[in-house]
C-alpha cells in the first residue's frame, strides 16, 4: 500500500474525499487547517490503483498554486486487512511502482556530475586491470558499479514519456561516459606492461547471436526490476550486461594497435547498448509506462515506435556484421 499526502486550500478536499470514495481507498484521514487557508488529507490506497488515483490529483490540482502531492511507503497497516487468496494473487500479480517514482529512480542515475564521472574513471580502471590481469572477481567489482546502465534505462523511459529533457541528459552522459572510459582505458593501454592477451580480455573481442540474446534479456529483466519494485534483479542484470568491459577492452587493444580484436570489442559494446535500450523501450511499453494526459500520450507513443523501428534497424544491421565478418565469429 501507499500513503498520498495531498497539502492543498481547504475548499478542496471535498473533491479529494469524493475522489477517495470513487477508487475505494482504504482510508483516509484530516490534517488540520494551518493559517493559510490550506489543510492536508492522507489517502491510504492500494498499490496497483496508485498510478491512476496519483494521475486523477494531478488533473485535478496540477494547476492549483499552493498544493503539494506526496507519496509515501507503507510498509506496515494494523490491524492487518483480511484478503482472500485470489487477492493475495492478485497483489503480487500488480505489484508495480507508478510513473513518478520510476522517473525519480532512472533520472537520478543520469546526471552528468562529478559523482557520476568519478564512477566512470574508477570503474574502468578496475574494469581494465581485472582484464588485463584475468581476474574475474575484480571485473565482476567494475560491472556491479556500472554507471553506464543507469543512462541507457534512461533513455528509454524519456522516449516512452515523450520527455525531451531527460533523452538530452541521458544521452549526453551516455557518450561522455563512453568517450572517459575508452580514453582512460586507451592511456592504460600505453603504459600497462601487460601483454594485453588474458582469457577474459580476449573473450571480449568475439560477438555472437548469443551476445544480443543476452543482452535483449538482460536489458528486459532491467526494465521489468523497476517497475515491479524488485530492486534486487538490478545486480545480476549490471554483470550479465555489462557496458565497461568492452569499452575498456576496446580502448586497451586500440592503445597495442590490435584493430581487429578492437572492432570486436567495439561491436559487442554496440550490440549490449542496444539491445538494452530495445529492450528497455519495448518493455516500458508492454508494461503501459506513459505520460498522463492524452495530448502527451499521443507524441509519446509516436517517438516510442518511432525509436523502436530505429533499434531495430540497428540491431538487424550488427547481426548481419556479425554474421559476415569471420573475425566476431
Amino acid at each position: 500500500m501507499k500513503t498520498i499526502e495531498i497539502i492543498t486550500d481547504k475548499g478542496h478536499i471535498d473533491t479529494i474525499i469524493g475522489l477517495a470514495d470513487q477508487y475505494d481507498a482504504v482510508d483516509y484521514w484530516l490534517g488540520a487547517e494551518g493559517e493559510d487557508g490550506r489543510q492536508s488529507i492522507r489517502l491510504l490506497v492500494k498499490t496497483d490503483i496508485i498510478q491512476t488515483v496519483l494521475d486523477r490529483l494531478q488533473s485535478l490540482l496540477g494547476g492549483t498554486e499552493n498544493t503539494h502531492i506526496i507519496v509515501q511507503a507503507t510498509e506496515v497497516v494494523l490491524p492487518k486487512m483480511a484478503e482472500t487468496d485470489k487477492d493475495e494473487g492478485d497483489a503480487r500479480k500488480k505489484k508495480a511502482t507508478y510513473r513518478e517514482e520510476i522517473y525519480n529512480a532512472i533520472a537520478n542515475e543520469t546526471k552528468l556530475d562529478s559523482h557520476y564521472i568519478t564512477l566512470v574513471v574508477l570503474s574502468t580502471l578496475v574494469a581494465a586491470i581485472g582484464l588485463a590481469e584475468n581476474n574475474v572477481a575484480v571485473i565482476i567489482g567494475a560491472m556491479v558499479i556500472a554507471p553506464l546502465l543507469g543512462p541507457n534505462l534512461a533513455f528509454g523511459l524519456a522516449t516512452a514519456l515523450g520527455d525531451r529533457e531527460l533523452a538530452g541528459q541521458s544521452l549526453l552522459s551516455i557518450v561522455v561516459g563512453l568517450v572517459l572510459a575508452i580514453g582512460l582505458s586507451f592511456l592504460l593501454g600505453l603504459v600497462w606492461p601487460s601483454a594485453l592477451d588474458s582469457h577474459e580480455l580476449i573473450s571480449r573481442t568475439t560477438v555472437g547471436l548469443d551476445s544480443i540474446a543476452l543482452a535483449l534479456a538482460s536489458g528486459a529483466a532491467a526494465v521489468m526490476s523497476l517497475t515491479s519494485g524488485v530492486s534486487s534483479v538490478l545486480v545480476g542484470v549490471m554483470v550479465a550486461v555489462a557496458l565497461l568491459p568492452p569499452a575498456a577492452t576496446l580502448g586497451l587493444m586500440l592503445a597495442v594497435g590490435h584493430i581487429n580484436m578492437a572492432e570486436g570489442a567495439a561491436l559487442l559494446l554496440a550490440v549490449n547498448i542496444v539491445s538494452v535500450n530495445l529492450a528497455a523501450k519495448v518493455v516500458f511499453l508492454i508494461k503501459g509506462v506513459r505520460p498522463r494526459t492524452w495530448l502527451e500520450q499521443k507524441k509519446a507513443k509516436q517517438s516510442l515506435w518511432l525509436y523502436v523501428l530505429l533499434w531495430l534497424v540497428t540491431l538487424a544491421i550488427l547481426i548481419w556484421i556479425i554474421l559476415t565478418e569471420p573475425v566476431v565469429r
